[in-house]
């Protein structure tokens, strides 16, 4: 008998009891559903996660001092390095050098955006008209914003001739505009402003206002907000009497690096040379791509734990499947005696059998996977995350639903082909 002929008998035994195949593929539905759900909300919360780190610079790579291991290490020539001195301060001598910089940018010209670099420049208040306003001050480069993206809303932002000046320009936020220029961005372009600096005043004047985004914390909800504010890097190394050179600076990967962590390993290994002679400390990078792939790996993890517990119930439905194809093969007992004395084979009968227990079982993963998908979705939207349906999983789901009709209707399957037709047929 063909397949299709079987597929045919199992739909039409299937609506001869839809009541009882409805409460039969009931542990497959809810096995199914439970974890195409949790797999949707999974690929949601990753995807959302990824989206985050790649606004955030995913592509970055931070490279900064790194003390060395206290422990004293021994190198294949004999050569004794490391016993590094955790405690120590950084000196001029242990700083990245603006020499360094350009090497390496030469070296790897074609991989490398732009090169960030900031340096803290203290806390600060500024006062006008009575009121006050809380800044963090930053001294940047004309590439930090290629790094931490900022939306301008006024003016500009901090360029190579203000560093090449050291000139006394400031980037502040539309918040401290709002404190002290009652919200007018483009009037407090050009103002000059007197920023408090650990009791030493220093005048700015204002070339662009940036939007502030609020990170949701509960000091964002009062109105003494403290924003960051933006100078040129040269500026805040002389205000801050700072040595030259630099602690960390971030790199802003080419669109053409294939893997940003692969590349990380080459800036480390560009820089060991420069502090091998170096006791105390070391050149150490860090990637969003790595934070993304340990959080994305975490989830995974969560997720198919809590799959497989959601999983039991597809076993449950199996056992259902099972038990009912049996009492389906006890009450069709003189039918399969009926075609077996016609001449059926009994592989033909088990197949029939097999089939209709998949056809069971396949049309009860479909219900799973919408109900799982109408349920993922509502989880995600209700978690804020825009829903992603898992395809794999979805695909998988289908196998594994076919699978479990052959697994648990071969039993029966093999019971009914090994009926004595003379038996079968004397069945009450």
């Amino acid at each position: 008998m063909l397949i299709w002929e079987n597929i045919k008998i199992a739909c039409k035994a299937l609506f001869s009891n839809k009541l009882r195949a409805l409460l039969t593929m009931l542990g497959i539905i809810i096995g199914i559903g439970s974890v195409i759900a949790i797999m949707t909300v999974s690929e949601s919360l990753t995807t959302s996660i990824s989206d985050s780190f790649q606004e955030m610079g995913a592509n970055n790579i931070t490279v900064g001092l790194s003390a060395k291991s206290e422990e004293e290490e021994v190198r294949a020539d004999g050569m004794r390095f490391g016993a590094g001195n955790r405690n120590a301060s950084i000196t001029e001598d242990d700083r990245i050098t603006d020499a360094m910089l350009q090497k390496m940018k030469k070296t790897f010209q074609n991989w490398i955006s732009a090169v960030a670099i900031s340096e803290s420049a203290g806390s600060a208040t500024v006062e006008k008209d009575g009121d006050s306003a809380s800044l963090n001050v930053s001294g940047v480069n004309k590439d930090y914003f290629r790094s931490d993206k900022v939306t301008l809303l006024a003016g500009r932002s901090i360029k190579k001739a203000d560093l090449e000046g050291n000139k006394h320009v400031i980037m502040v936020s539309d918040q401290m505009v709002e404190t002290l220029f009652d919200g007018d961005n483009e009037s407090a372009l050009w103002q000059k402003i007197s920023l408090n600096i650990d009791g030493n005043y220093q005048d700015f004047y204002i070339v662009g206002v940036y939007q502030y985004e609020s990170e949701g914390t509960v000091s964002d909800s009062s109105e003494d907000v403290t924003t960051n504010a933006y100078i040129p890097l040269t500026t805040a190394k002389e205000i801050m009497h700072s040595d030259d050179g630099y602690t960390q600076f971030t790199i802003v990967t080419d669109t053409s690096v294939s893997s940003v962590s692969d590349f990380a390993d080459q800036i480390e290994t560009f820089f060991t040379p420069y502090y091998m002679s170096n006791d105390n400390y070391e050149i150490a990078t860090s990637t969003m791509e790595s934070m993304t792939e340990s959080m994305s790996e975490m989830i995974r993890t969560v997720s198919l734990a809590i799959s497989l517990i959601a999983g039991i119930s597809l076993l449950v439905g199996g056992i259902g499947v099972m038990n009912i194809m049996l009492v389906s093969i006890t009450e069709r007992t003189r039918e399969i005696g009926t075609r077996k004395a016609l001449g059926a084979t009994n592989g033909s009968i088990r197949l029939q059998f097999i089939i209709e227990s998949m056809v069971l079982c396949v049309v009860g993963g479909c219900l799973g996977i919408a109900l799982g998908l109408i349920l993922g979705s509502v989880a995600a939207s209700v978690l804020g995350y825009s829903a992603t349906a898992p395809v794999a999983a979805i695909m998988i789901a289908v196998l594994f639903s076919m699978v479990v009709g052959v697994f648990f209707g071969y039993y029966p399957a093999n019971k009914a082909a090994r009926l004595d037709p003379i038996e079968a047929l004397r069945y009450e």
